[in-house]
């Protein structure tokens, strides 16, 4: 470790989301016009991240008006005011930016989604821990995906070995 780490650790923050390239997030920056401050919302997909430490920045790319437009921020910038990660990208590489070149669907990134391992040990983890929150939450997860649940009557068994 650096003396420059222990200098930089306070600066630090601890309330960013861990997100990575091909997700797509919302940055709430702070903008300050006319001696007034609001809070503006860029949303689109992370194309790089780089760097560490106090240094690390991430570019957020989206398409405005048919224009393509990218941002760079500061991880740890205090003008950050909120970020969120709204969906999770499926990609295999770090650095996005054949992204640009294309439009429409060819643009468009699968998404990552968390498996029933991942599911139930985050559910174990949390407050509730019981078996009725984890049936509750595999039932929100199928709905989220477009999957209805079915019942299979006892005799559909029966019915395929007597056919063949």
């Amino acid at each position: 470790m650096n003396k420059t780490d222990l200098v930089d650790k306070r600066y630090l923050r601890s309330d960013i989301p861990p997100f990575r390239p091909g997700d797509t997030v919302k940055v709430h920056v702070r903008v300050v016009e006319a001696g007034r401050e609001r809070v503006q919302v860029f949303q689109g997909v992370v194309i790089r991240r780089q760097g560490g430490g106090l240094q690390e920045t991430f570019t957020v790319r989206k398409v405005s008006f048919g224009v393509g437009v990218e941002r760079t921020f500061p991880v740890h910038s205090p003008s950050i005011a909120k970020l969120e990660v709204v969906t999770r990208g499926k990609v295999r590489r770090a650095k996005l930016y054949y992204l640009r070149e294309l439009r429409g669907k060819k643009a468009r990134i699968r998404e990552r989604r968390v498996g029933p391992e991942k599911l139930a040990a985050a559910q174990s983890t949390s407050a509730e821990g019981t078996l009725e929150g984890a049936t509750e939450l595999q039932g929100a997860v199928d709905e989220a995906a477009g999957m209805e649940p079915v019942e299979v009557p006892e005799t559909a068994g029966v019915e395929a070995e007597s056919q063949g």
